[in-house]
């Protein structure tokens, strides 16, 4: 019973955190807000455990853990179903777009005017191998389910409920769309918050045998049921806790812990690893949706349906080749040392698999359709819309008939347009026509051009490698936990396991990772330093 609790606790929270990591697009576009941003409040959902976890390992071994677990778990809930207020707090999502009135009309956008032509509990050694993977693998199962309620809220469009969606002009697929990332922080809260009740009807100790039994016995004779005729049992007296006599040995306590040279290392090793994790697992789903040209539903999709399984399978496969096997702390060491180091060289042809920029005019082409690779705001201008007086501050991307994206329909150049809603198309656009090889009256379309051949031909390989890495690194995450169990003393678990948390969420989080994502994701904000407008700036992401 304590495992299944246990489990389902893991699986609770992890659902909570990596659906965190889904929405990370969804909350840049809907607030406005740089990376480094979002790094830093993603790591901010750890600060309240980070705060407190290393007096929790060491006191809640020697208190009711069942209840202190119950009380941890409502307040993660409280914390998620905070999360989800902003949505509540501020008002409805603005798009910043050309078409702004009720009846869809484009006129009086700018200058250059645009008419509508329509009107349209760790035991022994070997018992607790299957444990350890069970309840690591549950803990990888939730970010798959994380990343699936990801996909699905960015589907639903974020005011859903509030507005008509017929007269919602973007789709899923369009730069600016936003999802409902506030759903998925309502669902995740509920859960965690049933992840706590069974924790409340827990004793503080389970009944330990006073004889093993025989192997041979069936389930139903050996379940933790007190005067069972399958053999006799021992309930563990409690003691009342001395809390000052805790407090006097914690700090001994730990110095003990941290004299220990195997758990220096391996601490060391884990916090490594877990930088180049967790950056990874963060940020994928992003670097998907901007490098590949998929939507932010199906980058989230293909994580929760792909990646992660293969993390989960990862694991407890390590926890069966290790009780298989019956590996040492020498074995272990090597067994992890090998997977990880085999992993990270796959992921090295990553960098072979890599996609031309996409066109946009002023940005990484010309309007004349060359090389340019110009990130200063003046070059949006050209002879084809000067005389239009257009907004540099506006991301309302069209795609032109040659294969070009602009920026807005007036830095196109367009002039008119037919059709009402998402089936508006942009005519007499003069920039589409100056790109092309044979000038004509060209149009463009809303929304950004699909992705470029070469990235729908490379994307299937980066997919199956990226599975593949994962499964392999993972390999090694059984037998490396068990390495840190076996290194110290029985008495110390409690608070290595603690400490552990500690550095890794600390040392290994991905707040420093966001910055280095955002130098190198060619990203050009517009209007960052003018006056605000109506709606949201937006960003424009070149990879």
């Amino acid at each position: 019973m304590f495992l299944a609790a246990l489990s389902f606790a893991y699986f609770s929270k992890a659902l909570s955190g990596s659906y965190m990591k889904s929405t990370i697009t969804q909350l840049e576009r809907r607030f406005d807000i740089p990376s480094y941003l979002i790094g830093i409040i993603d790591g901010s959902f750890e600060i309240g455990n980070l705060l407190v976890i290393a007096f929790v390992s060491y006191f809640g071994a020697k208190l009711h853990r069942p209840k202190i677990i119950a009380v941890g778990c409502v307040l993660m809930s409280l914390g998620t179903f905070l999360m989800a207020m902003p949505h509540f707090i501020n008002g409805r999502y603005k798009i910043e777009t050309s078409i702004r009135s009720s009846m869809n009309s484009t006129a009086n956008l700018s200058p250059c005017p645009i008419i509508s032509s329509e009107s349209s509990k760790p035991g022994d050694r070997t018992s607790m191998l299957p444990s350890t993977g069970c309840v690591q693998t549950i803990a990888v199962i939730g970010p798959a389910f994380g990343f699936l309620l990801g996909s699905l809220c960015a589907k639903l469009y974020v005011d859903i409920g509030y507005v008509d969606m017929e007269t919602v002009t973007i789709t899923p697929q369009d730069a600016r769309w936003v999802g409902a990332w506030w759903l998925g922080y309502l669902i995740a809260g509920a859960i965690t918050l049933m992840s706590a009740v069974p924790f409340w009807f827990l004793p503080k100790s389970l009944p330990v045998p006073l004889v093993k039994h025989d192997s041979s016995c069936s389930p139903d004779q050996t379940r933790f049921i007190k005067d069972s005729p399958a053999m006799n049992h021992k309930i563990r007296p409690e003691e009342p806790a001395n809390l000052h006599l805790m407090l006097k040995e914690f700090v001994p306590t730990l110095k003990n812990l941290l004299g220990n040279p195997v758990y220096i290392i391996y601490l060391c090793v884990t916090i490594i690893q877990f930088n180049s994790l967790i950056g990874m697992v963060t940020y994928k789903p992003k670097y998907i949706e901007q490098h590949y040209g998929q939507s932010a539903s199906k980058a989230n999709l293909l994580m929760g349906m792909i990646n992660i399984p293969a993390v989960a399978l990862g694991m407890f496969s390590g926890g069966v080749i290790m009780k298989k096997y019956k590996l040492d702390v020498l074995g272990a060491a090597k067994f992890a040392f090998g997977t990880s180091l085999l992993g990270y060289f796959l992921s090295l042809f990553f960098l072979a698999m890599g996609c031309e920029n996409t066109k946009v005019a002023g940005i990484t082409v010309s309007y004349t359709g060359m090389d340019n690779r110009s990130y200063q705001e003046l070059s949006l201008f050209s002879d084809c819309n000067s005389g239009c007086m257009c907004s540099r501050k506006e991301w309302d991307p069209v795609c032109g008939e040659n294969g070009v994206t602009y920026v807005s329909p007036c830095l196109a150049g367009c002039t008119s347009s037919i059709g009402l809603g998402r089936n508006m198309v942009f005519e007499k656009c003069k920039c589409v026509a100056a790109a092309s090889v044979q000038p004509a009256n060209l149009t463009a379309s809303l929304g950004q051009c699909l992705p470029r051949n070469n990235c729908d031909k490379v994307f299937p390989y980066f997919m199956a490698l990226s599975v593949l890495s994962s499964f392999i690194i993972s390999l090694g995450g059984t037998p490396g936990f068990m390495l840190l169990v076996r290194c110290i003393k029985p008495e110390l678990k409690s608070l290595a396991v603690g400490i552990h948390t500690l550095a890794t969420r600390t040392l290994g989080k991905n707040i420093y990772f966001v910055q280095t994502f955002s130098n190198i994701s060619n990203i050009v904000e517009r209007g960052n330093t003018s006056t605000s407008t109506t709606g949201p700036s937006q960003k424009i992401s070149i990879l």
